[in-house]
């Protein structure tokens, strides 16, 4: 919509012309712009809608701003073509003509004539003061149509805009939750049962009331944008509908992850049954062990070898029993946690055998260096030492001999190393009592 030019003293032909011309431009997209808000999608759903709250209220004064606006228009309409059937009576206008012309298109000269029905919700020029009429410039009453259009198309555009986001996506999703929902029932994820069940049922309820509000309500979802003065300027505010997608997308991959469980439970179960059962060896082996080494290690602290803990097999038997009632969402993050504590179960079985062995492993290592300077002493041509052979002959027979006294035995071999290093011309072995000197000990 335009704006004719500004009041001054009367005009000549000239700028009477010009000034109809202009005015003519005006009248045309003032009646361009009318009917396309007549025709527009959002004011025909408007006014079919059963609406509430903010949208009904501002609709009300669209209503009547847009019943305004076409009084406005009737009355600039008659304005001008008054002033053309003056500008018309003669080719050059006389002065009162001109005078007549001027006062017609500069001064407050159109009336405009309505009821109080048609104007109590409309905003008026004058802030609602409640009159039946008023008189307008034609300037003034372009001003005050082109305020009326504006307001009303923002509210026209603003309510077709969220409802032709909002509602559709709502119903993807909806079509989208009804899918979840009975994909869900399959693998036995109800309400009452199981979490995701429960977030089903109350997303469900979410989007149909969501959808309700939009549809009586679209401006209350709505996000203005700032600093835009233009006609539905802004965005669907789909904060609620972004937070339910996304919920659903979590109970989907709930869902996925108990499908995945269906698929291979019986391979899980399996391999649990096999790590619980290596587990129970391991133990069984490290109370074995245990016994060989109070027997065989003298003054050995050996702990205690605990039994297969019987809650384990008992959770097992449950994940079974899940499985062959096709409880999957039960099943679920029952096998979840029985893998990890059937891991746990072997690691620590595993840490009892290597405690239990480890006076056992000590034993061996002496035995082994033992005999590995038995053997360096050898190929230096010494093994007829009869020191050494004294030396040797204590040391293994506390080591072969049970129980075996590990830091007795130890002494021995040390005494040994040393005796050893001397004969070959090695540095001496440290010994933890001092130096000792193999002239000054008492061979036996």
């Amino acid at each position: 919509m335009g704006v004719t030019g500004p009041p001054g003293p009367v005009m000549d032909r000239d700028e009477v012309d010009r000034a109809l011309a202009r005015l003519g431009a005006e009248h045309e997209a003032i009646e361009t712009s009318l009917l396309a808000l007549q025709d527009h999608a959002g004011r025909r759903l408007l006014e079919g809608a059963e609406l509430t709250g903010v949208t009904k209220e501002r609709w009300t004064a669209a209503e009547a701003s847009i019943t305004l606006l076409w009084a406005y228009f009737d009355a600039y309409t008659d304005a001008l073509r008054g002033a053309r059937e003056i500008r018309s009576r003669r080719r050059w206008s006389s002065r009162e003509d001109l005078v007549e012309l001027t006062e017609l298109l500069r001064g407050e000269c159109v009336t405009v004539a309505g009821s109080a029905a048609a104007t109590a919700n409309a905003p008026t020029l004058h802030g609602g003061s409640g009159k039946l009429s008023e008189r307008f410039s034609l300037v003034t009453l372009v001003d005050r149509m082109n305020e009326l259009y504006a307001t009303s198309l923002d509210m026209v555009v603003t309510a077709d805009a969220v409802w032709s986001a909002l509602p559709a996506r709502i119903d993807l999703l909806a079509a989208e939750l009804q899918r979840t929902r009975k994909l869900a029932h399959s693998v036995g994820v109800r309400p009452g049962e199981h979490p995701a069940g429960d977030d089903l049922e109350r997303i469900t309820r979410t989007l149909t009331r969501l959808r309700e509000q939009v549809v009586s309500d679209p401006l209350a979802f709505w996000r203005p944008a700032q600093g835009s003065s233009a006609p539905g300027g802004g965005k669907p505010d789909t904060t609620v509908y972004d937070r339910e997608a996304r919920a659903l997308e979590d109970v989907r991959r709930e869902i996925d992850a108990v499908l995945t469980v269906r698929q291979d439970a019986e391979a899980r179960l399996v391999k649990l049954r096999d790590v619980l059962s290596r587990a129970d060896r391991t133990l069984a082996e490290a109370r074995t062990a245990r016994g060989e080494v109070l027997a065989k290690i003298a003054a050995t602290e050996v702990p205690v070898v605990s039994g297969p803990p019987t809650v384990l097999q008992e959770q097992l038997a449950t994940a079974a029993e899940y499985r062959r009632h096709a409880q999957w969402h039960r099943l679920s993050p029952l096998l979840e946690s029985l893998e990890q504590k059937a891991e746990d179960e072997l690691l620590r079985a595993r840490e009892s055998l290597t405690a239990v062995t480890q006076p056992l492993a000590v034993r061996a290592e002496l035995r082994g260096r033992l005999d590995a300077y038995k053997a360096k002493v050898a190929r230096h041509g010494l093994a007829e030492d009869p020191f050494l052979i004294e030396r040797y002959d204590a040391a293994r027979r506390m080591l072969w001999s049970a129980p075996c006294d590990l830091r007795v035995a130890e002494q021995a071999v040390l005494r040994y190393q040393r005796a050893a290093a001397e004969v070959l011309g090695a540095p001496r072995v440290p010994e933890q009592g001092g130096p000792e000197d193999r002239r000054g000990e008492t061979r036996s």
